[in-house]
């Protein structure tokens, strides 16, 4: 038997906003829902069929293969006619929050208590970040209680079964059609709750404390990368999951060095007479070294010279980048007597072949001018 279109399925066309493929799913699982339809096969069928159209059409990729290739491009997704992964929870939580009209997937309990992720900023230096880095940092956070190992209950006692949910973490309530599935606010989704509560953590399993750690950083890292070390975070209430803690690098400013990605940019003096002429000077690199850097005969304010792996090092790889330098034309100043009558000198034996550009700009100029009158 052929399986039937996805949009047809839901009466919607191929340009359907996300709202209406929410909206259109939305009415026909009211009218089709078992609740609604006990012991109707056809009914629970539309459902079924329903729900998984809307799993697939509300799915970009999902849906950008459908489009493609129509059931053949997703039934790796759909195992064939219906996913048995495809959680109606995760359609309906669009429309009930975090409550669920199917009952949990199985009836699992619901497990809050995972620690909160905690954000550390550090600020590190170029030749630092060139370099890698290892530093002890201290943040305040909630650590696990050494006095009942986390549990939050007092030595020879264990938590108890929760009496409103019965140990199941989840209660049922009934919203118009649906009967719906919660967590449990007693036990707040735990399924147990606390008797004999641990007197220094008063039951949560967790104090809080000041924490050391050492944080690597690695050769390489750019201003705003963020380093994550799992399980760091603060600890998680009663036996919870850690969270995680992520480092935040920024760059400090350098006096001489522009960084992009991994490559690095210099604007470097030279004197006249060396553009001029050409010359040699020594530059310093990131390293804390120096390499020497030909100027050619002829050089103008503004051009690069590329100096290769003379940059940072990429963080995964073995990649450097290069270090360019920009030459900026230092114009002499406080010249004294003889200097001037040399340049004078040389500038009365000057020709417009040797200054193309100026010859070029004034040349263009005469006949801008000559245009407006």
């Amino acid at each position: 038997m052929s399986k039937r279109d996805y949009y047809e399925i839901l009466d919607v066309n191929k340009s359907a906003s996300d709202a209406d493929l929410k909206k259109a799913y939305y009415k026909l699982a009211k009218q089709y829902h078992p609740d609604q339809n006990p012991d109707n096969p056809e009914a629970e069928q539309k459902f079924k069929e329903a729900s998984e159209a809307y799993g697939i059409l509300s799915d970009k990729e999902k849906k950008a293969a459908y489009d493609q290739f129509g059931h053949a491009g997703v039934e790796g997704n759909m195992g064939g006619g219906f996913d048995s992964n495809f959680s109606f929870e995760d359609i309906f939580s669009n429309f009930f929050g975090d409550s669920s009209p199917f009952g949990g997937g199985g009836g699992g309990r619901r497990n809050n208590n995972r620690g909160s992720d905690l954000q550390y900023e550090v600020s590190i230096n170029l030749e630092e970040a060139f370099n890698g880095k290892k530093l002890k940092i201290d943040i305040p956070t909630q650590i696990k209680c050494n006095d009942c190992s986390g549990s939050g209950s007092n030595k020879g006692s264990s938590p108890s079964s929760c009496p409103m949910c019965n140990g199941h973490g989840q209660v049922r309530s009934q919203q118009g059609f649906f009967s719906v599935q919660q967590a449990c606010p007693q036990c707040r989704g735990k399924g147990e709750i606390i008797s004999d509560p641990c007197k220094p953590c008063r039951g949560a399993g967790r104090i809080q404390k000041n924490k050391s750690l050492m944080v690597n950083i690695p050769k390489g890292v750019d201003d705003g990368s963020r380093i994550r070390l799992s399980g760091e975070g603060e600890a998680g209430l009663n036996g919870g999951q850690q969270g995680d803690l992520y480092i935040f690098v920024s760059l400090n400013r350098h006096s001489l060095f522009i960084r992009e990605d991994d490559n690095l940019f210099s604007e470097v003096p030279v004197s006249v007479i060396d553009a001029t002429i050409g010359g040699t000077i020594d530059v310093p690199t990131i390293d804390g070294g120096k390499a020497r850097l030909k100027i050619p005969a002829g050089t103008q304010s503004g051009d690069q010279f590329r100096l290769k792996s003379k940059g940072m090092p990429a963080v995964r790889g073995s990649k450097v980048g290069d270090l360019y330098i920009q030459a900026k034309l230092e114009t002499p100043i406080k010249l004294n007597k003889k200097q001037i009558e040399l340049l004078q000198s040389f500038q009365e034996i000057s020709t417009d072949s040797e200054t193309p550009l100026k010859s070029a700009y004034f040349k263009k100029a005469k006949d801008f001018w000559k245009s407006k009158k």
